[in-house]
């Protein structure tokens, strides 16, 4: 009977197709193939994992916790981080009940039928290049600051968005495998040396306090920054495909979450504590100028390989849409290579665009972020639990008996859809106090 209503769950195909071929593995048997991306193991996803989510965002959490105080700050890393655990236990369990999904279009078609894989497709691709986009400014941030501004900030944005696309374009996450395991020093050392140079660089007469009072705008913008620190389940599906043993994934997961708890927790305190409230986002900017151009000349890694995995994730989920299960994913063609290459291009493209047209594009992250991070990171869990619990268990009758996991699932939705409506809010607000106070500069400008 389980068999029966696992096979019906994907009885129409993905892709269109009869539901045989999308029982297997996304990407099927591959051993005679001349390309062959199940070569992942645990280990490796775990750091391509930190590389993605560990980036720039941690650099926001010191000026979040100056916001609200260091007590709630730290309750809300350790809750979302734990939280982030469980949506991502609830996401790995539907990739291996599900080898058909690839990404959150194929599970959007499994919930919700055609409208939901476009919809969860198209919001990929933008929360993928709009987080591309966030890695080059990091980038061009970072190259103004170890040049003195010496070179005109739309220049640095073309500089670094070249070398993003070069380094996205192989067609397997394993040859970025190790790159994962440079940026994850990289960026482990940046922190590091950030918390160093705040340590013996202490701002004289600083406020510190435990809990800070504030409205429930400036709290919840405080918020968002933890909230999207650990932003990246997006993503998982598509590591997940290319893993050798996908049952292994939550060893992946464990180990993401527990590091970058402990990290962003260990980060926030001790650079809020040496540099008070009036640390700035991204804090690096806080330190003495010797000290910021060694820690951005560290993390620029990070950032680089950072926006390759998110430009090459919008690229992946392209591709296999056009050419699943045919010659083009597995073969050295012409086709195959030229339209990944021009993916690639116009993943960086529009990423780079967005970086130097858009004045208000780092604030527009910040809606991209809500809307679509708030759902694939937490909220759609709950619906994967549900989905299952109800097809692959005895229906109804299975939710009622699991109340203790229905429960859960329901509130993982509506904290899902809180997120998502609170951190729009927010985040329109903040578009409208910038344009009001002046503070917006203009398109293709230095």
């Amino acid at each position: 009977m389980h068999e029966d209503k696992e096979k019906a769950t994907s009885s129409s195909g993905i892709d269109g197709s009869s539901g045989s071929i999308n029982a297997m593995d996304v990407f099927g048997d591959e051993k005679d193939h001349d390309i062959q991306y199940k070569t992942l193991s645990w280990q490796f996803v775990s750091l391509l994992m930190i590389a993605e989510i560990v980036s720039n965002g941690m650099l926001s959490l010191p000026n979040a916790m100056a916001v609200v105080g260091i007590v709630p700050a730290l309750i809300l890393t350790v809750f979302l981080g734990i939280f982030g655990l469980f949506t991502a236990k609830l996401l790995i369990d539907f990739k291996v009940n599900h080898p058909e999904v690839h990404n959150m279009g194929d599970a959007g078609y499994i919930l919700f039928g055609p409208i939901g894989r476009e919809i969860l497709s198209a919001g990929t691709i933008v929360f993928a290049i709009a987080a591309t986009g966030s890695e080059i400014l990091s980038g061009q941030q970072a190259l103004s600051t170890l040049s003195n501004n010496g070179l005109c900030a739309m220049y640095l944005v073309l500089i670094f968005s070249v070398a993003t696309f070069l380094l996205s374009l192989p067609r397997t996450l394993g040859r970025l495998s190790w790159l994962g395991l440079v940026s994850v020093a990289l960026i482990a050392l940046c922190g590091l040396l950030t918390m160093i140079g705040a340590g013996v660089n202490p701002v004289p007469n600083r406020t510190v306090q435990a809990v800070a009072p504030t409205n429930f705008y400036e709290a919840f913008l405080a918020i968002t920054s933890p909230t999207f620190a650990y932003a990246g389940h997006f993503m998982f599906f598509i590591l997940i495909s290319e893993m050798r043993r996908p049952e292994d994934a939550m060893k992946a997961a464990w180990c993401l979450q527990g590091l970058a708890t402990i990290f962003y927790a260990v980060f926030s305190v001790v650079v809020y504590v040496c540099l008070g409230r009036n640390v700035l986002s991204p804090a690096l900017l806080s330190l003495p100028p010797v000290w910021a151009k060694i820690a951005f000349g560290v993390g620029l890694g990070n950032f680089l390989v950072a926006g390759a995995l998110y430009s090459h994730t919008a690229a992946k989920l392209v591709f296999i849409r056009f050419f699943r299960h045919t010659p083009h994913i597995y073969s050295h063609t012409l086709r195959g290579w030229s339209v990944w290459t021009v993916l690639c291009f116009i993943s960086v493209a529009i990423a780079f665009v967005l970086a130097i047209a858009v004045p208000i594009f780092s604030f527009l992250i910040g809606i991209i972020a809500a809307v679509f991070a708030s759902w694939y990171t937490y909220g759609l869990a709950g619906f994967f639990w549900l989905h299952d619990a109800y097809h692959l268990g005895d229906g109804l009758s299975t939710i009622g008996k699991r109340w203790t996991g229905t429960l859960l699932a329901i509130l993982t939705i509506v904290a899902g859809a809180f997120i998502c409506i609170a951190g729009t809010y927010v985040s329109i607000k903040l578009i409208v106090d910038a344009y009001a106070s002046g503070i917006v500069g203009k398109p293709f400008t230095c």
